[in-house]
This record gives structure tokens, C-alpha cells and sequence, in this order.
């Protein structure tokens, strides 16, 4: 029997970040994602739904309910359901550093408190049935490591302020774990932070599994690094192990996940800072065994599938736009997306 469960769903972001700056690639509007995703079919199945970006040109935060009742029933004529939201936290976006001066964090919070009122209508409205809020530190390693621990507890306060502003609409956040965010930057970093925070349920970690497995080669952190410095990347047994302490560390905050491909290396376009880079699913130099890796964040450490994630997305942050525009691009993302649930998933 085909599992039902956990939905299946492509990420719309990949269309504007590191695209539209005057060195990058125009934005991709949403209705050619919508189209791609629609179209997408793998043996006889179907994307489930978006996770979206709550940003112009996409979808403005600052939307009032008509044009979120607009939004709704655009997305819905695709066949498609919404999930998890990208809170524009950064001060480009009308943001501020999580770390920053009391203006800055009011800055934050406001955003998080939009994109969860957005959140709460589309429930409402009958598309949202899942997903939560994503934020990050919105602050560079660099200026978080002048006072680690002065700063990690700014962070902390004000992700459980934007926690309690989620749980007040019904809504729960994820911080994104990625090597470019200031007190994000590790797995260790990571967990200690969602420990300072302490609101599980409410405050947890969105794994994106490219961006994970960059924690184990210790980029910005050197002295959280589990593989050696020459790691040879033949040995797959050593990448399991590495790879299975991170996702051990940080699998009882996960709430959200983000199936992906990595080659190892970083990579940044328009003004986004390096992090780890998305492979096309089937690209060779690709690092992830997809479908195996997966399950070191969808079942526990005893094998048992967790159930937690009632959908989850594909993320292919940075692809050009030619790979991006291509149907087959996501007809192979959807394959694989349907192996992990055929893997991991559970039907109801």
C-alpha cells in the first residue's frame, strides 16, 4: 500500500533567494513554480502541496485577509495545499538581527507575528493544514562570535518571544540550522540554543539535510567538526556515523524538514552569504545517500518512525534558473521525494 503520510511538498523560496540582485539571476515568479510543481508526476503521484516565502514578489507580508483569501484560492486551483512559511526576519526584509538593538528585535518579532497571522487565516480558510514558521538569527557568525554568549542569549529571548507571538495564533517556529547564521552555526551552537530557549513544541529546529550534514565538516566552527580535516569522502561508513550524531543532537527539536542534496561545498549567489550548496537530486557529486539519510530525521534512534513531520519539502535553494525551469528537474525531485516517503512515511 502507497503511504499517505507525510505529505509531499516543493519549497517556492529557491525562486527569489540568491535571485534579483544586479550579479544574479531575475526571481522566478510564483506561478511558474505553482505550474512546474503542479505538473511535477512521478509513478502516477503528485506533489501535495507549497511551502511558501511570505515576501513580495511572492506573497507580501503586509498582505490583508482579501488578498490572503486571493492567495488561498490561486494555490488551491493548482490542486496543491500550503505548509510551512519563511518569515522575512532580516533587516533587507523589514527584519532585524535576533541579536540586535531592542528596535531591531521589535523589528524581528513583527515579522514572525505577520507571517503567523497569515498562517492562522490560511488554516482557517481550509489550505494550511500543516507547517510552521522559519527563522534564523538573521546576524553573521562573525558578529556573533564577539560575545558568544552574551549574544546566544539574546538570541534564545527573543526566539521564545517569537515562539510565544506563533502559539498565540496556533503556531509553532523553526529555526533553520545554517552555517551562515550567527549562533546557528554548529550543531552543538544549534542544540544549545533550542535548549536556552526551552519551549519544545513551540520553539524547534527546521533540518534542511543538506545544510545538516555541513555541521559535521566543521565550516565556521572548527571545533565542533566531527570528520577529519581530510576526510576522504569514499569512506561511507564515517560520513554515517558523523552524520547520525548531528541529526541525533538536533532530531528531538525537529519539527520541519527539508529533504536535499549536498556536494559538500558552499556557495552563495546575490547577497546571500556562503552556506551549503543544493545538488540537483541526482547530481554525481551529491554526498547524501537521500533516502537513507532521511531516515536518520524521520525515525528515532532506535529505527522507529517518528511521525512528527505530517509533511515535508523539497529545498533547492540556488538552483540556476535553467534547472529550475525544466519540468523534468521536478518529475526527478518528486521520484525521490516519494522513495522517502515510501521509506519513512506511515498512512492513516
Amino acid at each position: 500500500m502507497t503511504n499517505s503520510y507525510p505529505k509531499l511538498h516543493n519549497a517556492m523560496w529557491p525562486g527569489i533567494v540568491g535571485k534579483g540582485a544586479p550579479d544574479s539571476e531575475p526571481i522566478i515568479p510564483l506561478d511558474t513554480l505553482l505550474e512546474l510543481t503542479a505538473g511535477a508526476e512521478a509513478d502516477g503521484q503528485k506533489f501535495d502541496g507549497v511551502d511558501l516565502f511570505v515576501v513580495a514578489p511572492h506573497f507580501d507580508i503586509d498582505s490583508d485577509l482579501d488578498a490572503v483569501k486571493r492567495m488561498t484560492d490561486h494555490i488551491a486551483s493548482y490542486g496543491l495545499k500550503v505548509g510551512s512559511f519563511v518569515a522575512p526576519i532580516w533587516a533587507g526584509a523589514g527584519g532585524g538581527s535576533a541579536m540586535g538593538t531592542p528596535d531591531e528585535r521589535r523589528q524581528f518579532l513583527a515579522m514572525v507575528r505577520k507571517a503567523s497571522e497569515i498562517g492562522r487565516q490560511m488554516r482557517e480558510f481550509g489550505i494550511r493544514p500543516t507547517g510552521g514558521i522559519r527563522i534564523d538569527s538573521s546576524t553573521s557568525v562573525e558578529a556573533w562570535d564577539k560575545d558568544p554568549v552574551g549574544n546566544s542569549k539574546l538570541i534564545a529571548e527573543t526566539f521564545a518571544q517569537a515562539g510565544d507571538i506563533a502559539a498565540d495564533h496556533g503556531e509553532f517556529v523553526v529555526a533553520e540550522g545554517e552555517i551562515c547564521w550567527g549562533g546557528m552555526h554548529s550543531w552543538r551552537v544549534m542544540r544549545d540554543l533550542l535548549e536556552a530557549v526551552g519551549k519544545p513544541g513551540v520553539v524547534g529546529y527546521q533540518a534542511d539535510m543538506a545544510h545538516s550534514m555541513l555541521y559535521t565538516l566543521g565550516y565556521n566552527a572548527e571545533a565542533d567538526r566531527i570528520l577529519p580535516a581530510d576526510y576522504d569522502w569514499q569512506d561511507k561508513s564515517a560520513l554515517d556515523a558523523a552524520y547520525r550524531q548531528v541529526a541525533d543532537a538536533l532530531r528531538p527539536w525537529t519539527l520541519d524538514f527539508h529533504v536535499a542534496q549536498n556536494d559538500g561545498t558552499v556557495f552563495g549567489s546575490g547577497d546571500h552569504e556562503k552556506t551549503g550548496r543544493h545538488c540537483r537530486v541526482d547530481d554525481p557529486n551529491g554526498r547524501l545517500d537521500i533516502v537513507r539519510h532521511a531516515g536518520y530525521w524521520l525515525r528515532d534512534e532506535k529505527g522507529e518512525l517518528t511521525m512528527r513531520m505530517r509533511h515535508i519539502c523539497w529545498d533547492g535553494c540556488m538552483f540556476p534558473n535553467a534547472v529550475m525551469q525544466q519540468q523534468k528537474t521536478w518529475n526527478d525531485v518528486l521520484a525521490a521525494m516519494v522513495k522517502v516517503r515510501d521509506a519513512h512515511g506511515w498512512s492513516e
